[in-house]
């Protein structure tokens, strides 16, 4: 179903895609836990090359009838499933930082009104 050349084509292209993954989590670019995410979607990307008629099967399973626009929505929410994921992680993040900043603010105060009562033993001493 697909041309040979093109088959190797992808081939190839997802083999970088894998190797420019493994060198992000090598350089430490990207954690090991987002890494997940995008090997899965490389395996996936695999799976297609390799076995088009699955993609076949699951675009006339959802009731397609043309392969390509099955693909292309097929890509879509594959591509929402990230989004999705990364808007999930980013929201995690935000909710950290924001209570890393209110201890570090109460820290602060502390170590202020510390700073305020040892200078006022200092006087009286």
């Amino acid at each position: 179903m697909i041309p040979h050349t093109l088959q190797v084509t992808l081939s190839i292209a997802v083999i970088c895609y894998f190797i420019i993954i493994l060198y992000y989590l090598k350089r430490k670019m990207l954690e090991l836990k987002y890494t997940l995410i995008w090997l899965v979607a490389g395996v996936v990307m695999g799976i297609m090359i390799y076995f088009p008629e699955l993609t076949v099967w699951f675009v006339h399973l959802i009731g397609m009838q043309d392969n390509m626009n099955g693909l292309y929505i097929m890509c879509l929410a594959f591509m929402m499933m990230i989004l999705m994921t990364l808007t999930s992680i980013a929201s995690r993040q935000q909710l950290k930082i924001r209570i890393l900043i209110q201890e570090i603010s109460m820290l602060e105060k502390r170590v202020r009104e510390l700073e305020v009562r040892t200078e006022e033993k200092k006087k009286s001493e």
